[in-house]
C-alpha cells in the first residue's frame, strides 16, 4: 500500500535538517515525499528537491493551515489513499508513520500521533498550555484528545475528500477537530516518540500566541 501513501511535511526555513528527515522517511520505504516549502528564504526547496522529494513553493510565508491546504489539495488531486503528515523540524520519527496507517487501514478517517509529554523536554508552562488546548478543543468540539495540536497526522482518502480547512496559521490544528465533528469523521490516537532537540523546541508553536490562535479559531467558526 506504500504507494499509494503521500507524506507531506510543512517547511519553513528548514534547510539545516530537511535532508536528514527526508532520508528518515525514505528508509521506511515511502517514495511519495511532499515538501511544502512555505515561503522559506533559506536552501529549504533546493536541499529538498535534490534528496528526491516533490517540492511546491508558497511564494510568501502563508502559514501552517494553508500548507496544510495545500497538502490536501495535491493528495486529492493525486489520488492518494492516505496522507500523513509530519513536522520537518526532526520531532517527529519516520519508523511511527505505520503507526498511523496501521490505523488508516482499520478503517479510520483521522489518526493523531499522540506525544508523551512526560518524558520530552518540554516546560511546565508549555505543558499546561497545551492540556487547556485540549480541553478548549473538546468545549468547540466535543471531541476529547490527548494532543491537539500534534503535527504528526493520518488522512484517509474519505477524510481527503471531504475535509475543507479555513485556518491559515496554527489554529488549524484544533480546525481538524472540527472537520472531524462536522463529517463525522472515525477518530483515533496512536502513541508517538517525539524527538526534542534545542532546535525542535525553537521552531515550535510560541507560548505567547496561545490566545491569539484561540481568538483566530473562534472566528473561522463562524465565516
Amino acid at each position: 500500500m506504500k504507494n499509494q501513501i503521500l507524506i507531506a511535511l510543512p517547511a519553513y526555513n528548514e534547510g539545516k535538517v530537511i535532508v536528514a528527515v527526508i532520508s528518515d522517511v525514505k528508509k521506511q520505504g515511502y517514495k511519495n515525499i511532499l515538501i511544502i516549502d512555505d515561503g522559506s528564504s533559506d536552501e529549504t526547496k533546493f536541499k529538498a528537491e535534490k534528496s528526491g522529494a516533490i517540492v511546491v513553493s508558497h511564494f510568501k510565508n502563508c502559514g501552517l493551515g494553508v500548507s496544510l491546504r495545500t497538502a490536501i489539495k495535491y493528495a486529492k488531486k493525486n489520488q492518494f489513499d492516505v496522507l500523513v503528515t509530519m513536522d520537518s523540524d526532526g520531532q517527529h520519527q519516520a519508523e511511527d508513520i505505520k503507526k498511523l496507517i496501521s490505523k488508516i487501514e482499520a478503517g479510520f478517517d483521522v489518526v493523531i500521533g499522540i506525544r508523551d509529554f512526560r518524558r520530552g523536554k518540554v516546560n511546565f508552562v508549555r505543558r499546561v498550555i497545551l492540556v487547556l488546548s485540549d480541553i478548549y478543543t473538546f468545549i468547540l468540539f466535543g471531541i476529547f484528545t490527548h494532543d491537539s495540536q500534534s503535527g504528526f497526522r493520518a488522512f484517509s482518502k474519505n477524510a481527503i475528500r471531504k475535509i475543507n480547512l479555513k485556518s491559515e496559521r496554527m489554529e488549524v490544528s484544533s480546525e481538524i477537530f472540527a472537520e472531524i465533528k462536522q463529517f463525522k469523521l472515525k477518530y483515533a490516537e496512536v502513541p508517538i516518540k517525539a524527538i526534542y532537540t534545542k532546535y525542535s523546541l525553537s521552531k515550535g508553536q510560541k507560548n505567547s500566541n496561545v490566545f491569539s490562535v484561540s481568538w483566530k479559531l473562534l472566528i473561522n467558526m463562524f465565516r
